[in-house]
């Protein structure tokens, strides 16, 4: 079955995510050749072809065609409202998607802030205005790219959208999780027509995928 996802061009995500991708695809038979995050960015290893590339493109080049496959998180598949087939979750990467604040404003309701008022800062602006305008609400979202916590601080916005994963950093800037807007992890993602015309290939590499993920790997401590 292996053998049979040879040939597909799979877009792997640079960052957290990328040991986490490589050992689910060693597990699943169909290992990424490399040991760590690699400099190059294309690559072969026994008959696929990768692609090395920041999350938020990922959905691009596989809408394109560029990449037959892609693993993505959830939230840049939200936000990004590309025209890709989800496949199946993946599992990993876990975090979530959350308004958060200053924990001073916790007793405040978003409409008590006040709609003319309300400013959002956030790497998600589309998921952030379809979120608030599902509460009747149509606030002032600020796009930044990173340190979005530093907002509520600095008084540059009164609410973030971000993802978390443990809180840490919230904590740490005197913020807390407001509201949970969706739970995230990696999917798995394919190119419509390469759907179509590698089938078999993307079926036995969801397949050997699958089996990996439901055999729980060895605890190192014994």
């Amino acid at each position: 079955m292996v053998d049979a996802a040879r040939g597909l061009t799979i877009a792997v995500p640079k960052g957290r995510l990328f040991s986490e991708v490589g050992e689910l695809f060693a597990r699943a038979g169909c290992p990424l050749g490399v040991a760590e995050e690699p400099r190059r960015l294309v690559w072969e290893h026994e008959g696929r072809r990768f692609l090395l590339a920041k999350p938020v493109d990922i959905p691009v080049y596989v809408r394109y065609g560029v990449a037959d496959v892609g693993i993505v998180g959830k939230d840049v598949l939200l936000e990004a409202g590309e025209d890709v087939y989800e496949l199946f979750d993946l599992g990993i990467g876990a975090c979530r998607l959350v308004v958060a604040g200053r924990k001073e404003g916790r007793g405040r309701t978003y409409r008590e802030v006040g709609p003319q008022a309300l400013r959002v800062a956030t790497k998600y602006p589309r998921v952030a205005r379809e979120f608030f305008a599902s509460r009747g609400l149509y606030p002032d979202v600020i796009a930044l790219s990173g340190s979005i916590e530093l907002a509520p601080v600095v008084g540059l916005a009164d609410l973030i959208v971000d993802i978390v994963a443990t809180g840490r950093t919230l904590r740490e800037n005197g913020l807390e999780e407001y509201e949970t807007i969706a739970p995230v992890t990696a999917r798995l993602v394919a190119n419509r027509a390469s759907l179509r015309l590698k089938d078999e290939a993307i079926a036995a590499l969801t397949a050997c995928l699958e089996a990996a993920l439901s055999v729980r790997p060895p605890d190192p401590e014994g």
